[in-house]
């Protein structure tokens, strides 16, 4: 890898870069001389940020380190990647959106297809206001895999020299260490403790189900956050490569701002995926175990497919995604209701499809972001409920993590997620509280939920319970 991408480098510096500001991309087909898995690669690569992500069938997966540029808003991503899409149509950014305040009203594009989201080159940028905080890379160097076609993508950009940053690139590239394996978790766990714990969980519960009672809430996401304490350093590579082994069917996704810090986790949930004006989301709300002492898998699945409560949670999703997208949709169709299977829970899901009538990433995130599956409904009320009872900051859970191109992008719900930073690790889970929940069946579907990632860590067994 690396002497192809140096010798490629080599060859366009020879034959000119400008010496003014600009971007550059080169692309090149690669063949894997070795299985070299990814996230072995970045964990031996010593340029931050970094970025992994892998689509939940497997098909695509991609590595990305560097941030030759970071966008700290999407719409600021947006009008970057609009201004140098004509010369460079496959500029990716990659990286992750906070679960934020929303913003209903933020200003919409009403224009033709290519003029949406047109502006000017943007770099971090705080005056999009309403709009969740993003970290959104361009990267130095990304590792794409399609299937098993692979390809590196090198990108190169200068508010001064493209050529400076070329030669810069070059001396990195001729220092850089070629992968070594991911080494074995040995931390112990030392301590855990819930935010919030158990019975103020159950307080909690009950003034949501009471405000139900007096109307303007109808559905909230009630959050646990879990700080683990262990003996030694967290590696999130390592962590990343062992929840991408047994949780199968989910959006694996990193963002790692140091060796020791990172944002990592393993979703179910598109957020959406847009290609052009075509819009693929979904309502992925309703939860039973996947395992049980007293029922089998195929059970508990039949149980959540007639199960009114359940039942009633999607719906309420997929009535409020449909009511947010009708303005923009030129067509809009819901299909049927499938339980999905996970290492440790089922979930219902209903796929929405939609044609919009223009290209806009900042408006679909501002429609779809929060969801009522991880906020509740109505969204701004449940949002403040979530503001006043939650002992923590959600910060990046129940955002999203992902890509934005120009033709096509796609976020992932940030699920099944945890913070880690040198010796701890906060882990992310939630539970839809409706009108008819029960508290200490909602803290056991926390548990669940968390068992994705914690279990790797600590060897114990995912519990279920009906």
């Amino acid at each position: 890898m690396l002497s192809l991408l140096k010798t490629s480098l080599q060859q366009h510096i020879d034959a000119g870069i400008p010496a003014g500001p600009g971007v550059r991309q080169i692309s090149l087909p690669w063949t894997p001389g070795s299985h070299v898995p990814m996230l072995d690669w970045l964990n031996t690569c010593t340029l931050y940020p970094q970025f992994y992500w892998q689509h939940r069938d497997g098909a695509q997966e991609a590595a990305s380190c560097g941030g030759l540029l970071t966008f700290d808003r999407l719409s600021a991503a947006q009008r970057f990647l609009s201004t140098n899409r004509t010369a460079w149509p496959a500029l990716r950014l990659w990286g992750i959106n906070a679960f934020g305040n929303g913003n209903d009203n933020s200003e919409q594009n009403d224009g033709d297809d290519d003029s949406a989201g047109d502006g000017q080159n943007g770099h971090a940028n705080g005056n999009d206001a309403g709009e969740p905080e993003s970290c959104l890379l361009l990267p130095r160097l990304t590792w794409q895999r399609d299937a098993q076609s692979h390809r590196l993508v090198l990108n190169l950009a200068s508010d001064v020299s493209l050529g400076d940053d070329a030669r810069l690139c070059l001396a990195w590239l001729q220092q850089a260490a070629p992968a070594t394996p991911l080494p074995p978790w040995t931390a112990q766990l030392r301590e855990e403790v819930h935010q919030p714990e158990r019975s103020r969980w159950r307080d909690t519960v009950a003034q949501a189900l009471a405000q139900f009672g007096r109307g303007g809430l109808t559905k909230v996401v009630l959050a646990r956050r879990t700080r683990l304490g262990f003996s030694g350093n967290i590696n999130p590579h390592a962590l990343m490569a062992a929840s991408r082994r047994v949780n199968h069917d989910c959006y694996h996704y990193m963002l790692a701002w140091s060796a020791q810090r990172a944002f990592l986790g393993s979703s179910p949930e598109r957020l959406y995926l847009r290609r052009q004006r075509q819009l693929d989301t979904e309502a992925l709300a309703g939860t039973v175990a996947s395992r049980s002492a007293s029922a089998t898998v195929g059970q508990l699945a039949q149980w959540l497919m007639n199960d009114d409560k359940n039942q009633r949670e999607n719906l309420l999703v997929v009535d409020d995604i449909c009511q947010r997208l009708q303005d923009s949709a030129i067509t809009l169709d819901v299909m049927p209701p499938e339980v999905v299977r996970l290492r440790t829970v089922q979930h219902l899901r209903r796929a929405i499809t939609a044609r919009l009538d223009c290209r806009d990433d900042s408006r679909c995130l501002a429609m779809l972001q929060p969801t009522a599956a991880v906020a509740g409904l109505p969204r701004d009320a449940a949002r403040a409920f979530i503001a006043r009872h939650e002992p923590f900051d959600r910060q990046w859970y129940a955002g999203s993590a992902g890509y934005l191109s120009h033709a096509q992008a796609e976020f992932c719900v940030s699920l099944r997620c945890a913070l880690a930073e040198r010796q701890t690790l906060w882990l992310y889970a939630g539970a839809g509280i409706v009108e008819g929940s029960d508290a200490e069946r909602e803290w056991q579907e926390v548990n669940n939920k968390a068992a994705g990632l914690r279990t790797l860590l600590t060897g114990d067994k995912p519990t279920a319970a009906n």
